[in-house]
């Protein structure tokens, strides 16, 4: 349930809240909404009496929350979250895009990238280090050199860096290099992963499953809000369907109205990985800004014909500079701005 305190409580009238709501088997979070202090209250399986929490000391209002996931549910917080990562605003006015390779496999190939995504309006490099792959003989990644090379070139261009973590034993050295942790599709019922990421103060990109429900998945951002990290960007990037040989999976650009109803966490949408053919990255790109995202994250790649990983469905360089062109007028044409192209600026400073 959602409990909005009266203005002007103090902090022993709240704890006595909390304590009576603990004694009936709640889970309390508290947060600041609006300048007024609110509690979510979980009983999972208990129904709670709500006129006897209308009636404690300090109580304003109570409602139900309708949703199997509560933190992450609009009926909890009706505003949007918006989600800054050094300076961008990721759920915010402005459409964000993120650009890069599937996987890092040099300096000069992360280096190229990342100039030119950054001229054409990008905001955050992605780049894959760890590289969960169906198959155990393809290339794997290059590991910390690769975060290396990623931060090294982010820097110089002025951007952020989102990137894959595949493990909690990869949190420590990720936190040393990038600034929002992806989790994959693989692995957003790895609930012990992402417990851990609910531990950390950084924001998680986190991709929906191949074959998740709408409650699935955001019951997966549950799990990391429900640990204190609120800080939570859901990703669609294809589900399983019948798309055959013609494409890799399904977009469901259906899901950027679904989740902007129920909850108010930003969206953003992979049409590379939705999709898996380079030709059709721009038209689903397109659909996406137009339907609602509040960013893209788009696999850009020099030569894709010598790419170590899913070169068919990443962009040339060129194709990104129109890509990123067609979506900004789309973006333009419903009110939402995308950074605009210009040359690269310069480092953006030290990280949080």
């Amino acid at each position: 349930m959602k409990i909005i305190l009266r203005d002007g409580i103090d902090s022993a009238a709240i704890h006595h809240i909390e304590q009576w709501l603990v004694t009936h088997g709640c889970v309390v979070h508290r947060l600041e909404q609006d300048g007024r202090q609110t509690l979510c209250s979980i009983a999972e399986g208990l129904e709670i009496d709500l006129d006897q929490v209308r009636a404690l000391p300090g109580v304003d209002a109570v409602a139900r929350i309708p949703h199997s996931f509560k933190l992450a549910s609009r009926a909890f917080r009706p505003a949007d979250t918006v989600i800054d990562v050094g300076g961008i605003a990721i759920g915010g006015p402005e459409i964000v895009m993120m650009a890069g390779p599937c996987a890092v496999e040099g300096e000069e190939q992360v280096r190229t990238v990342a100039r030119a995504v950054r001229a054409a309006g990008a905001r955050v490099l992605r780049g894959g280090a760890f590289k969960p792959r169906t198959s155990p003989y393809a290339f794997q990644g290059l590991g910390v050199t690769g975060l290396r090379i990623l931060r090294a070139a982010a820097d110089e261009s002025g951007m952020a860096v989102v990137s894959e973590i595949m493990d909690v034993s990869q949190l420590e050295v990720m936190l040393d290099y990038v600034d929002i942790l992806q989790v994959g599709a693989r692995n957003v019922q790895n609930f012990t992963l992402l417990q851990a990421l609910g531990q950390v103060d950084r924001p998680v990109l986190l991709k929906r499953g191949m074959s998740s429900t709408m409650d699935e998945w955001l019951m997966a951002a549950e799990y990391i809000m429900s640990g204190g990290n609120r800080k939570v960007i859901v990703c669609e990037r294809g589900i399983r369907a019948f798309g055959g040989s013609y494409t890799r999976n399904t977009l469901d650009l259906s899901a950027i109205p679904v989740v902007k109803q129920l909850s108010h966490l930003p969206i953003v949408i992979d049409p590379s990985h939705a999709v898996g053919v380079r030709d059709k990255v721009l038209p689903l790109a397109r659909a996406a800004v137009a339907a609602g995202c509040d960013g893209l994250l788009i696999e850009v790649h020099p030569r894709p014909e010598e790419a170590l990983c899913d070169g068919p469905q990443s962009l040339r360089i060129d194709d990104f500079a129109a890509l990123a062109e067609q979506v900004r007028r789309i973006a333009e044409a419903i009110g939402r701005p995308i950074a605009p192209p210009g040359p690269a600026p310069g480092p953006r400073g030290p990280r949080g």
